[in-house]
């Protein structure tokens, strides 16, 4: 029966991954032999190049996805979590103490998390504008509408996030099986046709195709690597899904569907060279071409859907680990944790989709800013593996370089044949990245220089409270809550209460709730307790960046170390700090004055740490950085 259940899991767990992993790599079909043979590309449309092409996207889902992603990297997780920003987690940790090497392993990390919010712009628009651009196949008539029922899916998709994606998630699965399926017999059909395609297998044939073109290797290289565009995912998701059922989807059903129809597109261009405009809706014959756009806009919804959801838990990860500002966070599930919905960042989301869509008007124009967010990320990710294989693992130097050489060779090649594209529309996700670095980084250092500020002005905590103790200040019967972000000092909602309302609570609590670069924190592990002097203890409330806040409920913990509290009888004092930019040593004038308005316009405290509104006294005090 166990071995049952463990078959049944395992079923499960690799149908979720179809759905949600390989939306994105499975929807590449829709574009990359098109724009591989495309106008831009001057690639003569012969059997040879097309026999060359095919072996060249398949030999780079081998080498990329399938031997580094799935047997290397997906072996890099940080407690079961994968993705970018788990695995800077991971390599800063392995680097030890060297604080240089640390800080530029976090800076490395930070900016490939900031390019996947290009990605997040790019996949959705160009996913669903070549699934409906099958319409033109199906008669030119539609061309008008394309942009038009584009616009209207993508809005009806983001709004729809507000109410979850647990019942849309139970058919991703099923969806993108039966779209695996289709890509597969579609292909298969072509090939029997024209089975001299086969020969593509041969790496030889790649070798062959890359050189014959020269210095023009680069531009092909730039439209292959559209094939190749969503490997980060199978790393991302590791957490929902686990490792086995994510190489297991790959290894048996996903490569080889899209292999047999990159194969079945180049045995229909021998036979058809006039269908390179759009090879993959050619695939069809004419009475199945509508169900075929239906099916295939459904899919890249579903891809979309992915990149929207990891958009949202990338956001909420960065939050915790003091990148971005507070933001609201909905939780749309009450049994899954991940399953979360962030409204501003839907909403900035959507408004970049569709400018992204109109601006460049086709998913051909698009394919020119695809690719260059996705390949840099790539490389990222290499060369932090090498610190986690170095360092972490403790494998031998030469096994460790031998281990990422040949993929840092990869992508190298990769970036540089992307970074042609960069007038053609590849600055849009690279300045998109920058923006969101620099948003982070400034939020970063203003934090910093915040607590630095408090840190002079306020006065030390412990001779503050030693001397309270032998005051005669009256005391009242119920627990204070002070959250603080640093817990030396003086609270200011501590002066601010002993000041104004002159009294002082019997139990007083110094929180401080801080977030570790590991993704959770058990339990046993999550609250640290310190006596200080009669009536006043100092708390420490450890997160990992994919742990939910909940202050109160880690409260109810410290009972175990032997201090109970009452939580109908405790008040929750915050100090909101009005930042005052100043010029002097800290940062940039406009920084800092742009960090002042992401501080005045964060999120709540009180919200985000689940404090009860009506136990919640909230003090404000300007400070200067």
């Amino acid at each position: 029966m166990a071995k049952h259940s463990h078959r049944e899991s395992m079923a499960a767990l690799t149908l979720g991954a179809l759905g949600v992993v390989y939306g994105d790599i499975g929807t590449s079909p829709l574009y990359t032999m098109k724009e591989v043979f495309g106008p831009s590309s001057h690639i003569n449309l012969d059997p040879a190049n097309l026999i060359g092409a095919v072996s060249v996207i398949f030999w780079g889902l081998m080498m990329v996805v399938t031997l580094k992603y799935v047997l290397l990297i997906l072996r890099a997780d940080n407690r079961g979590e994968g993705g970018i920003m788990a695995l800077t987690a991971l390599a800063a940790k392995a680097a030890g103490d060297t604080g240089k090497r640390r800080t530029a392993l976090l800076l490395l990390g930070v900016f490939g998390a900031a390019l996947f919010y290009g990605d997040s712009v790019i996949t959705p628009a160009i996913s669903v504008l070549s699934a409906v651009e099958g319409l033109e196949v199906v008669t030119p008539a539609f061309k008008p509408y394309v942009l038009p029922i584009c616009a209207a899916v993508l809005i009806s998709l983001f709004a729809m996030q507000r109410f979850g994606t647990a019942v849309v998630g139970k058919i991703f699965g099923p969806v993108i099986g039966v779209w695996f399926v289709v890509l597969a017999v579609a292909g298969i059909n072509q090939i029997m046709q024209e089975p001299v395609i086969l020969t593509a297998l041969n790496p030889w044939h790649a070798v062959r195709f890359l050189s014959q073109q020269g210095w023009h290797v680069f531009v092909v290289v730039g439209s292959i690597v559209l094939a190749l565009t969503g490997a980060e995912a199978l790393y991302a998701d590791m957490g929902h899904f686990g490792k086995r059922p994510i190489q297991f989807a790959w290894t048996t059903f996903v490569l080889p569907a899209l292999a047999l129809n990159y194969m079945g597109q180049g045995a229909l261009l021998m036979r058809q060279p006039e269908a390179v405009d759009n090879p993959f809706f050619y695939l069809f014959p004419p009475a199945l071409l509508l169900p075929a756009v239906v099916l295939a806009t459904l899919a890249t919804v579903i891809a979309s859907q992915a990149v929207i959801s990891g958009a949202f838990s990338m956001t909420k990860q960065a939050v915790q680990l003091g990148l971005l500002p507070r933001m609201a966070v909905h939780f749309t599930s009450a049994k899954e944790a991940g399953q979360i919905y962030m409204p501003e960042v839907n909403w900035v989301l959507l408004v970049a989709v569709l400018l992204a869509m109109v601006g460049f008007g086709s998913s051909s124009a698009m394919a020119a800013a695809y690719g260059i967010a996705v390949t840099i990320t790539m490389l990222i990710t290499t060369l932090l593996t090498f610190f986690v294989i170095r360092q972490g693992w403790k494998l031998p130097l030469p096994v460790a370089i031998v281990a990422t050489t040949v993929f840092l060779t990869l992508d190298g090649f990769l970036v540089i044949a992307c970074s042609l594209k960069f007038f053609q529309g590849g600055w849009f996700p690279l300045v998109l990245g920058l923006g969101i670095f620099t948003i982070m980084a400034t939020w970063r250092r203003g934090r910093e220089l915040l607590i630095e500020s408090i840190r002079q002005d306020d006065p030390q905590l412990l001779p503050f409270i030693t001397a309270l103790s032998h005051d005669s200040i009256h005391r009242v019967s119920r627990t204070a809550v002070y959250a603080v972000a640093n817990p030396s000092t003086v609270p200011q909602a501590l002066m601010h209460n002993l000041k104004h309302n002159q009294v002082l609570h019997e139990r007083n609590l110094i929180v401080t709730v801080v977030f570790h670069d590991v993704p959770w924190i058990a339990f046993d592990e999550r609250v640290q307790l310190e006596a200080l002097v009669p009536g006043f203890w100092k708390v420490q409330i450890n997160y990992g960046f994919k742990n939910t806040p909940d202050v109160p409920k880690a409260l109810e913990l410290c009972k175990a170390q032997g201090l109970s509290i009452n939580l109908f009888e405790t008040s929750y004092f915050l100090s909101r700090e009005i930042v005052v930019p100043t010029k002097g040593h800290g940062m940039g004038h406009w920084r800092e004055s742009f960090f002042a308005l992401m501080a005045r316009n964060s999120g709540s405290v009180a919200g985000f740490f689940k404090l009860p509104n009506n136990c919640v006294v909230e003090l404000g005090t300007r400070v200067q950085i």
